[in-house]
């Protein structure tokens, strides 16, 4: 299964490990095929989905609708930004179980992360910047 690009990632820019990734991918990421969308905004839901439940884990959306979660939209983003050697590991089969045991335990830490030093200093994504192109 491949998504239909652009698939659009959605982030939380507030969250420092998250915004070194955000800024990884957008080194090699164009518009075309991958979209960042800030999940941080005051009052955001997409789709019927809330920041609060789009930040339990990641969520990736292709441009046909098609929703993807956790490791598969970590592994289809990175593909998207022509990291494919980088996310190739995110698609083995005899990985997958601890992948997804590896990616559950991160999904409970990472809200506890916040103490990282953001990447733009003080400033915090959210209400201050715009992740979308």
């Amino acid at each position: 299964m491949h998504p239909k690009l652009p698939l659009t990632l959605y982030v939380d820019g507030a969250c420092p490990l998250c915004a070194r990734e955000i800024i990884w991918l957008r080194r090699h990421a164009t518009a075309d095929r991958l979209v960042l969308t800030d999940v941080s905004t005051p009052g955001f839901v997409c789709d019927g989905r809330s920041a609060d439940q789009l930040r339990q884990k990641l969520h990736a959306r292709s441009a046909d609708g098609q929703w993807l979660t956790g490791i598969d939209a970590t592994y289809w983003s990175w593909r998207a930004a022509g990291r494919g050697r980088w996310a190739a590991p995110l698609g083995w089969r005899s990985l997958r179980p601890f992948l997804l045991a590896a990616y559950w335990v991160f999904s409970l830490a990472r809200p506890h992360l916040d103490w990282l030093p953001h990447p733009e200093g003080s400033k915090r994504c959210g209400e201050h910047c715009d992740l979308d192109p």
